[in-house]
């Protein structure tokens, strides 16, 4: 495209400098020969007044040689024989044949004839005697050419000087184009290689920054479709662990045998494999949650808390639930809440011991509702790394993943996840769930402070049910 630019550009600064440079070369040329011209009929005009006055051969040379032109013996006098004055005057050296000076007296009027090595000016002039002479100048052709080839010279330098500009800018133009263009070429390159991290500068004309602004946004959405691909792919995987769960548990309780022994071994291959699966699955981002989607959490939480009941009568845990006697409409999907509320309950039926209660609380609250898991477990030893996606509390078998799917549910809403102490002894994970959407962290931190204020009550009013 560079290269292409310059050479249209060439070829129209050439096509200009040519239709203008040799009609002006052409005008120079004409300029200069009448100005050689004019010269010399103003040196036989000089002649005139004197050839009016008298014939006398002496005074006509001496007039001839008063003018420059006389002076460089360019300049002849040719008076015609009279009755009374005598013969015939020829002053000076004659270039113009005889026919030449018998027409140019018969017309009357100046004419120019080709000498050798130049012009000769024929001017015809009155004289004393009433014939007509003719004053023949001499104009050679250094001076019908006198200046041209220097004027010519400076057209050609003119023209060439405006080709080069013009290549030059044209080649700066194509470089300011094509250089943009290859870096999105190379940035295209790039990405299509797994480069995902490619982008291109908006830089260049206004259409190669758009293109650049819609490859960076279309690159965007490429790793952001990655980034939903894998996170989808961990969460399905450990949405997996549940039902895993439930068949480690009935395995548990086949006794012993070969059968037994094998399907306790198939259980926790197949565990392990989901596990490698959740940890293959990384550099996720949170997921925005749609605002129209919502969902009734007391309907979730009884259907749920149904099915790990069941669960925790095997293994004679003690469950307790409150707080969901009436509808608490959250914006969240019902599938999501699922999801979170049995990765919850599945870290306590796997990270705890046989026999542990475990209780789950709702609160609402004009801006949020508040859900909280607790159990009398051993706890968690350091929360922080266990609300760090893929990382895990460092128990066995804990990824760190299924606090993520709580963390990122709460944080679609402007909430968060905090794990403490619960008043069973063991782990609490509180999820604030907010009601009017995501706000600023400026909201957001204030409204912190007012809810560590309310934790005290909080825990009071999550236990006033008695534990079973």
């Amino acid at each position: 495209m560079r290269w292409a630019l310059v050479k249209v550009c060439l070829a129209v600064t050439a096509m200009v400098v040519i239709a203008f440079a040799i009609p002006l070369g052409l005008v120079v040329k004409e300029m200069a020969r009448d100005r050689a011209f004019t010269n010399a009929e103003r040196q036989a005009a000089t002649i005139g007044p004197a050839l009016a006055i008298t014939t006398d051969r002496p005074q006509l040379m001496r007039a001839v040689a008063s003018t420059t032109a006389g002076s460089r013996d360019r300049m002849a006098v040719h008076v015609p024989a009279a009755r009374r004055a005598g013969g015939a005057v020829d002053i000076g050296r004659q270039r113009a044949s005889d026919a030449e000076l018998a027409t140019a007296t018969r017309l009357g009027r100046a004419s120019i004839a080709a000498v050798p090595g130049g012009f000769a000016l024929l001017q015809p002039t009155a004289v004393a005697t009433g014939k007509v002479a003719v004053v023949e100048v001499f104009v050679p052709d250094s001076e019908v050419t006198n200046g041209v080839t220097t004027a010519w010279a400076v057209l050609a330098a003119v023209g060439l000087a405006l080709v080069v500009g013009s290549v030059a800018i044209a080649d700066r133009l194509g470089t300011r184009m094509v250089r943009p263009t290859e870096d999105l070429a190379a940035a295209a390159q790039d990405l299509g290689d797994g480069k995902l991290g490619a982008r291109v500068p908006e830089q260049g004309p206004a259409e190669l920054r758009a293109a650049a602004a819609a490859f960076n946004s279309m690159a965007d959405q490429v790793v952001q479709l990655l980034a939903n691909e894998r996170e989808l792919a961990a969460d399905l995987s450990h949405r997996l662990r549940t039902p895993l769960t439930v068949l480690r548990l009935n395995a548990a309780s086949l006794g012993d045998g070969p059968a037994a022994d094998q399907t306790r071994s198939a259980v926790a291959q197949l565990e392990g494999e989901v596990d490698r699966i959740i940890r293959t699955a990384r550099e996720q981002k949170p997921q925005t949650q749609s605002p129209l989607a919502g969902c009734d959490a007391a309907e979730v939480i009884r259907e749920r808390m149904g099915f790990w009941s069941a669960l925790a009568e095997d293994e004679d845990r003690t469950v307790r639930v409150a707080g969901v006697e009436q509808p608490v409409r959250i914006p969240v999907a019902r599938t999501e809440l699922a999801a979170a509320l049995d990765a919850m309950l599945g870290n306590v039926f796997r990270h705890t011991p046989e026999g542990t209660a475990f209780a789950v609380d709702v609160h609402t609250a004009d801006d949020a509702v508040i859900v909280l898991v607790s159990d009398a477990g051993p706890g968690i030893e350091d929360p922080d790394a266990a609300l760090r996606r893929g990382q895990g509390d460092g128990r066995p078998g804990s990824t760190g993943l299924g606090l993520d799917i709580v963390r990122r549910l709460a944080e679609s809403t402007g909430g968060d996840v905090r794990i403490g102490r619960s008043v069973l002894g063991g782990t609490e994970i509180r999820i604030w769930l907010a009601l009017g959407g995501p706000r600023s962290a400026a909201a957001r931190r204030g409204h912190r402070l007012g809810r560590r204020r309310r934790c005290p009550a909080a825990r009071r009013g999550g236990s006033g049910a008695p534990s079973a």
